[in-house]
């Protein structure tokens, strides 16, 4: 049976299967990638093949090829790579200009590895309803500009007020998308709108 891999909770992976079910499944063995050291053979956005014991466990037995993936160096400090997640039809950047300040060295960094790894990457300036002075708003038009100078689509939005929801809805329909950003920025309450 194959699925798309929704989740991750450590040892654990939710597959949600072609058929609509939602299924438990754990990784047999000492399951590896051939090419790629990582850290996580597997990764959400993977499209696996697993199969369920008559005992009820299931198993991922199989990963298709991958068109992508995020990766990050692993928290452990070893040489090794850690998967944040793989064929994503766009990596999303939440920044924001206040409260708090993102830098554009993290930006450029995160925008690079979207590059490598060839995924599509899009920038949100999220809480622009914080930037109420002249000075704060021709700084998020100058940011917004450079990056689309370069090439990269540029969101503002505000989760809280919902400036600029109902177009970041319409691009993540029928997507596999990540959000990535600073602690702070919003992510989880763009995810929960």
């Amino acid at each position: 049976m194959d699925g798309l891999v929704i989740k991750n909770t450590g040892s654990w992976y939710v597959v949600h299967t072609d058929n609509g079910e939602d299924v438990n499944c754990k990784i047999k063995g000492n399951f590896r990638l051939k090419g790629i050291r990582t850290t996580n053979p597997v990764a959400v956005g993977d499209r696996v093949t697993i199969s369920v014991n008559p005992d009820g466990n299931a198993f991922i037995t199989a990963i298709q090829p991958r068109k992508n993936y995020i990766i990050r160096r692993a928290s452990n400090l070893s040489k090794e790579s850690h998967i944040i997640a793989a064929n994503l039809d766009c990596a999303f950047l939440v920044v924001t200009l206040a409260h708090p300040v993102t830098s554009t060295t993290f930006i450029d960094r995160f925008l690079a590895t979207a590059e490598a790894y060839r995924v599509p990457a899009v920038l949100l300036i999220n809480k622009v309803d914080l930037l109420t002075d002249d000075d704060d708003k021709e700084y998020c038009e100058a940011v917004a500009s450079l990056y689309r100078t370069i090439g990269y689509d540029v969101l503002e939005i505000s989760a809280l007020t919902g400036e600029g929801m109902t177009e970041l809805r319409e691009r993540l329909k029928d997507k596999i998308s990540l959000f990535s950003g600073n602690s702070g920025v919003g992510k989880s309450t763009i995810i929960n709108a």
